[in-house]
């Protein structure tokens, strides 16, 4: 594996772990929000959102990199088998 799939799965794992928590955040903010009704709870629910979207959206982008990556590692090594033969 190369090093840098090393260093993408690496990220991925800890985006995933805090993309947990911020999402589980952002639900106890919104419970929190409907209960109260105040403005105040619902601004703190809204940030909350936008920090767990963000976070899926940069998780997204490490999945699409890993399988970019696994997919010119796999040309490489056909590319290989074909000069071998």
């Amino acid at each position: 594996m190369s090093s840098r799939l090393k260093e993408i799965e690496e990220e991925l794992r800890i985006v995933d772990d805090q993309l947990d928590h911020l999402v589980g955040d952002a639900d106890e903010k919104s419970l929190r929000a409907l209960v109260s009704e105040t403005p105040a709870a619902q601004f703190e629910y809204r940030e909350a959102r936008k920090h767990a979207d963000a976070m899926a959206r940069h998780r997204d982008s490490l999945v699409t990199a890993r399988q970019e990556h696994l997919r010119s590692l796999d040309s490489l090594l056909d590319k290989m088998k074909e000069t071998a033969q």
